[in-house]
């Protein structure tokens, strides 16, 4: 049976309108409280005002919400395995953001083990996906902190170990392969 469509269709007004409109209404405070309320009921607000705002944490607190982060840039329903399902890109793109952060205060350590942890639940993610469509942002986390690996005074067994540990978390055994490979390289020849 075909849907009957009506006979005149009436024209809403724009909504950002009328929300700019009641929004100058409101005091500084009040719109302040409003938004934190709305970033404490959802990570992906709170990510957007962080990323805008570019709020400046603390190591510690930049730890914790990476975690987090890669937490809900790699969660998948596991009845959607071998499918091109949904993830979310915005956590991506707080992980990637929350190394660099680490990696310019000189917190390579934490973002050296929060790539390892990326490394596991994102190759397990692409694992089970169809055409792991998620693996060139999982690089691009990854890489941040290759690169930092690759210019920093950090001692050669403590690189190769990480390098070792890298490629043994890689489920699917493609992910960064090459560059982690070029880091063990040029680790290895400055070696000798």
């Amino acid at each position: 049976m075909a849907k009957r469509l009506p006979k005149k269709v009436v024209k809403t007004a724009d909504v950002s309108q009328r929300l700019r409109k009641a929004l100058s209404k409101r005091s500084k405070d009040d719109l302040i409280a409003v938004l934190e309320e709305l970033a404490k009921e959802d990570r992906n607000i709170l990510r957007r005002l962080e990323a805008h705002f570019e709020l400046e944490a603390p190591p510690t607190e930049l730890v914790a919400a990476t975690r987090r982060a890669i937490a809900d840039a790699t969660d998948f329903d596991e009845r959607d395995a071998n499918y091109n399902f949904d993830y979310d890109h915005a956590a991506y793109d707080e992980v990637k953001r929350n190394l660099v952060r680490l990696v310019t205060l000189k917190q390579l350590r934490p973002a050296m083990e929060l790539a390892l942890e990326l490394m596991s639940a994102g190759s397990r993610q692409v694992e089970m996906s169809d055409e792991g469509l998620m693996t060139e942002e999982i690089e691009e986390c990854l890489l941040v902190v290759v690169k930092a690996l690759a210019k920093c005074d950090l001692p050669s067994d403590e690189k190769l170990a990480w390098c070792a540990a890298m490629t043994k978390r890689d489920r699917v055994g493609f992910i960064c392969d090459d560059e982690i490979q070029t880091l063990r390289n040029r680790v290895d020849a400055a070696r000798q």
